[in-house]
């Protein structure tokens, strides 16, 4: 009977010994599930801090430019101002000079108002021709590569173009030595 006990304890001991095994395996299989639940949610944070990140700096370019459109209907109104007063300086016609100064505060009033909102103009004469700021429609006598005329302003809103400068483009003819 003595035998018979000693068979007992040592399959007791054998079945805590596999009982020991299996809860390690399955302590090992919860590690790996809770070490790729804390990955995936980790990736999950990542993703929304970026959404969130993104939305931010949609809602703030959407405001920037949310205007863009009714500025952008407003230029043809301050070229009409300039050409008006280019054409009233060159003596063509003599207004009353009190209609003619409250045209010219109306005006400044605009451009006052467009630039609160972020629109400047490009600077286009004498410079180098560039293709992000300028529209090159005609070639002209003047330093190559050079803007030589400005036929219509151009703006941009925040830093982005919102209508480009059309402009002559100097062809290096016409030039004395000198230039």
């Amino acid at each position: 009977m003595v035998e018979s006990s000693n068979t007992g304890e040592t399959e007791s001991v054998l079945n805590a010994g596999d009982e020991i095994e299996a809860i390690q395996k399955q302590l090992t299989e919860e590690k790996a599930k809770a070490e790729a639940n804390l990955t995936g949610w980790q990736r999950a944070q990542a993703d929304f801090i970026n959404y969130k990140r993104r939305s931010e700096q949609e809602i703030s370019d959407m405001m920037q430019f949310a205007n863009a459109s009714l500025i952008l209907s407003l230029l043809p109104v301050m070229d009409d101002f300039e050409r008006a007063f280019t054409s009233h300086q060159n003596g063509k016609e003599v207004l009353d000079t009190a209609w003619v100064e409250g045209m010219r505060l109306i005006e400044k009033k605009l451009k006052a108002t467009l630039e609160i909102q972020g629109l400047l103009p490009i600077k286009a004469r004498d410079e180098p021709f560039d293709p992000r700021l300028h529209e090159a429609v005609r070639e002209g006598n003047g330093k190559e590569g050079f803007v030589v005329e400005e036929i219509q302003k151009g703006y941009k809103l925040h830093e982005k173009v919102l209508r480009p400068a059309k402009v002559m483009v100097g062809t290096g003819e016409g030039l004395s030595k000198g230039e």
